[in-house]
């Protein structure tokens, strides 16, 4: 069997206002990402997506910048909380991602050990590359779907093609990238998807 053979694509998803809702922030009048483990809120298309992607040739994966404890807002313990509470959501459905790659830093942060300008915070495609390397993923054929401009700048990087989800509580955070493709939620990100099979 060729080395070509054992190639395979994947779907890089950023988690916050993809996977799940944005929660505006009382304190600072912004839409963040959860800060409680009772917050992650998953959209009400999010599981039935994650199921026909599955059901591909494509590994999934999660891709996503967590700086809220480099920024002194929440403990590590409680992002671990909010991960486990996804992957829960997500196992109990039958959705496996081959791997879960979160950054925690913030060049800054408040939190010395945590805030400084990292390898692996996106638009940098680090996590992405550590993919290729460890599951032999071709990212060429593969894609990123995220909803901010780091998203699609980091899968530019990569190689990848790049989705746009278009959240309307994200938006102050994009305008500067040139996607493949501009969609209003994960659901037409999906079809999209499912029109390029491997």
């Amino acid at each position: 069997m060729g080395s070509h053979k054992m190639m395979k694509g994947a779907i890089f998803f950023d988690r916050d206002g993809v996977l799940n809702e944005l929660i505006l922030n009382a304190d600072t009048h912004e839409y963040e990402s959860p800060h409680r483990p009772e917050d992650l809120a998953l959209f009400s298309y999010t599981i039935p997506c994650l199921q026909e992607l599955q059901h591909t040739k494509y590994d999934l994966f999660l891709v996503s910048n967590q700086p809220d404890y480099a920024k002194g807002n929440v403990t590590l313990e409680t992002l671990y909380s909010i991960h486990n509470r996804l992957q829960k959501i997500l196992t109990s459905r039958g959705i496996y991602f081959r791997a879960y790659y979160y950054c925690y830093h913030h060049p800054d942060g408040i939190v010395k050990e945590y805030s400084f300008d990292c390898e692996c915070r996106k638009p940098k495609p680090f996590f992405l590359f550590q993919a290729k390397n460890g599951y032999s993923i071709e990212l060429g054929v593969s894609w990123m779907v995220g909803d901010r401009d780091v998203d699609i700048m980091c899968g530019q990087a990569a190689g990848t093609k790049t989705i746009l989800v278009e959240e309307p509580k994200s938006i102050k955070s994009r305008g500067n990238s040139c996607p493949d493709y501009k969609v209003r939620d994960l659901r037409d990100a999906t079809r999209i998807i499912l029109a390029h099979p491997l």
